[in-house]
């Protein structure tokens, strides 16, 4: 009686398709690591720009964008209708999160003005009406207003990060606790988690939630 012939992969082969998966693997792992890293330099690069262009707008017209009283006969976009006007305090007021769909009144909705007068003034790209909040590296919104949680004076608020990236950005930047330091964080759509006081998050941040980070100026 004939013996039939077993066809099967030898060691070598298993061998080398086994580094073929680890190698396809560690590719997978590094470019997600790749990704993750441009979008923290990201943050990092979108907070400092704004941060430079407001303090830019107030050295050239010595007001802040938002708040600034002579908006609508310093930019020839802007007329009496548009009420493109700040109150000129020093201070731009309203909530970061403020809907853009709000119509606007002279000294008031001076945190969707602020994107506004920067765009006006070239700063930033897009037009002098246009109050739309930009977009960070995770979808959520980008904002500003006067303190936020434990901060004084103005911050940048990045919104709906998630909890691993809020975590890397503490660890980075500050002092590691959502609570207490330059960088302090609510949980995304917490009850008036980003007013003056809010509610912060507690520590440690919980890799399956999303924060917004307030970062003070």
């Amino acid at each position: 009686m004939q013996s039939k012939n077993q066809n099967g992969f030898t060691l070598v082969e298993i061998a080398i398709v086994l580094v073929i998966v680890g190698l396809l693997i560690g590719g997978v792992l590094k470019g997600q690591e790749m990704i993750t890293n441009a979008k923290l330099k990201r943050i990092e690069s979108d907070n400092a720009g704004l941060a430079a262009a407001m303090y830019s707008y107030q050295d050239r017209y010595l007001q802040l964008p938002g708040d600034d009283s002579a908006a609508d006969t310093r930019f020839s976009v802007y007329g009496p209708a548009d009420s493109a006007i700040g109150n000129g305090n020093g201070t731009i007021e309203g909530a970061w999160d403020m809907n853009t769909a709000t119509v606007w009144n002279d000294g008031t909705e001076e945190t969707l003005k602020f994107f506004a007068h920067l765009r006006a003034a070239g700063l930033v790209p897009g037009g002098g009406k246009d109050s739309t909040r930009p977009t960070n590296a995770y979808g959520g919104q980008i904002g500003i207003q006067n303190g936020s949680l434990g901060i004084s004076g103005h911050v940048t608020i990045f919104g709906a990060l998630e909890g691993p990236i809020a975590k890397i950005i503490e660890a980075r930047l500050d002092d590691g606790d959502p609570a207490t330091g330059r960088i302090q964080a609510g949980l995304t759509g917490g009850t008036n988690a980003m007013a003056v006081p809010g509610t912060p998050a507690t520590a440690p941040y919980d890799d399956t939630k999303r924060y917004d980070l307030a970062f003070g100026l």
